[in-house]
């Protein structure tokens, strides 16, 4: 799986959750979640090793693990995801979707998991996004970050 696939199951996750997505295209959204992560509209730049750094550094590190790990994903809140995303973030991604910030958090709140899941089956990060976060020294420094251990 490279991070364009995990964009588009991300857009996915997004356009099937509560928020009101109606009128909305996979390739907006697939374009707007890229930006969110850092990246461009084409998912270049994206750094996972930092969003994974956003979920430690906001305290959700049993939440981060829950969705790498093989058991069922801990929900976020609307308030985990303003801590893990600024306010001018979450604007440009509730405006690039056209939607309410209110609607947007709520679609988030359901596609993080999904995306971190679907990046780590069976608690692996998958294939070419195991290369993406530095191969083993990558993962090993984002596992330290999450449970707090170096």
């Amino acid at each position: 799986m490279d991070i364009n696939q995990l964009l588009r199951i991300g857009a996915q996750l997004f356009s099937q959750s509560q928020a009101n997505t109606t009128g909305l295209n996979e390739t907006t959204i697939t374009s707007a979640l890229s930006r969110l992560f850092g990246g461009d509209s084409d998912g270049k730049g994206i750094d996972l090793q930092s969003i994974i750094q956003s979920l430690n550094g906001a305290g959700l590190a049993n939440i981060a693990a829950s969705w790498l790990g093989n058991g069922d994903n801990a929900a976020i809140s609307a308030t985990d995801i303003g801590n893990i995303f600024n306010a001018d973030q979450l604007s440009n991604f509730a405006n690039e979707v056209k939607l309410p910030q209110s609607e947007a958090i709520t679609g988030l709140q359901e596609t993080l998991p999904g995306m971190i899941d679907k990046a780590s089956p069976n608690g692996d990060i998958a294939g070419e996004l195991f290369q993406a976060v530095g191969g083993m020294d990558g993962l090993l420094n984002i596992a330290s970050k999450i449970f707090g251990k170096k």
